[in-house]
């Protein structure tokens, strides 16, 4: 039997998958340079790539793709016919779970505030929000809703999950997307976590923002494209809005948010943590077994 070529992203790999033991035939790709020659039963692809490079992957020379983040946008689109692209399904959802309560506490106790007066050497103290008897609203309830919901647990807030439809979990009711109306002028957080689908595009906008009560914050740690930057920047500063994602992304240099009342900013950095080397890597080892195994690939999120 023939070793099974797999490619890595850098040289860092080579000890993690040399010690599984299977005999793979590794080789280092970037995925920037020319495709090595030959086939590769695996390509592991990039952390921070842009899925536009995919085009230029010659697919009938490819078996999988594995790619190292949760969400595949743009990966349909731009992968050629045949391809097989897997996402990293138990890497990024704690640790963006972890960032999305950050980003609430940080709102709440307004650590934007006292960040700039630490710049200015200035000692002003205020009362802020909290968390604490608060109406958290959690829109999407997958794997990092789901994380989300569990840090929440002891913060002394009352959780509100909303989902596609209603229906009743092990954690209790689950409201439907179609109750915002009803839910929205409650909520004193909400935290956006969904998908990016064409149903959720553009689901935070000038209507959502407006049925918000006021000083009310909105997080969002799903895709820059769930929510309306425009519509944001109209409801400056009546609420707060703490974002690790955007629409355009990377924000330009001159975006007014940047300078808005009432923003916190974080660089698409939800995942990139300590925690998800040893994840990704229980990921690629699964995968590389699967396929030495014969079986079909795991995770499999595009097929083009």
């Amino acid at each position: 039997m023939m070793a099974m070529r797999v490619s890595v992203p850098d040289a860092s790999w080579l000890d993690s998958l040399n010690d599984m033991g299977l005999g793979l035939e590794l080789l280092v790709w970037d995925t920037q340079g020319p495709q090595p020659d030959g086939d590769l039963d695996l390509v592991l692809w990039p952390y921070t790539l842009d899925p536009s490079a995919m085009a230029s992957v010659d697919t009938s020379r490819v078996g999988v793709i594995q790619g190292q983040s949760l969400g595949f946008d743009g990966v349909a689109e731009n992968l050629p016919a045949g391809g097989i692209f897997c996402n990293a399904i138990g890497v990024h959802e704690e640790s963006t779970a972890e960032l999305a309560v950050t980003l609430a506490l940080a709102s709440a106790r307004r650590l934007d505030v006292f960040g700039g007066q630490q710049s200015r050497g200035e000692w002003v103290k205020s009362f802020t929000s909290s968390l604490i008897d608060k109406r958290v609203l959690l829109l999407g309830i997958g794997g990092i809703g789901g994380e989300i919901a569990k840090r929440l647990d002891g913060f002394g807030c009352e959780l509100i999950r909303v989902g596609t439809s209603a229906r009743d979990d092990e954690r209790g009711h689950v409201h439907a997307t179609s109750e915002l109306p009803q839910l929205l002028p409650r909520a004193d957080v909400v935290i956006v976590a969904v998908p990016l689908t064409e149903q959720t595009a553009g689901l935070i906008d000038d209507d959502f923002l407006a049925a918000l009560p006021d000083d009310a914050i909105v997080v969002n740690v799903a895709r820059g494209k769930v929510v309306d930057t425009d519509a944001v920047l109209r409801a400056l500063p009546r609420i707060r809005f703490a974002s690790d994602v955007f629409d355009p992304e990377p924000l330009p240099d001159d975006h007014p948010l940047w300078t808005a009342p009432n923003v916190i900013i974080t660089p698409h950095v939800g995942g990139m943590t300590s925690a998800m080397r040893p994840r990704i890597e229980k990921v690629v080892h699964r995968q590389v077994r699967a396929l030495a195994a014969g079986e079909e690939p795991i995770n499999v999120a595009v097929r083009t």
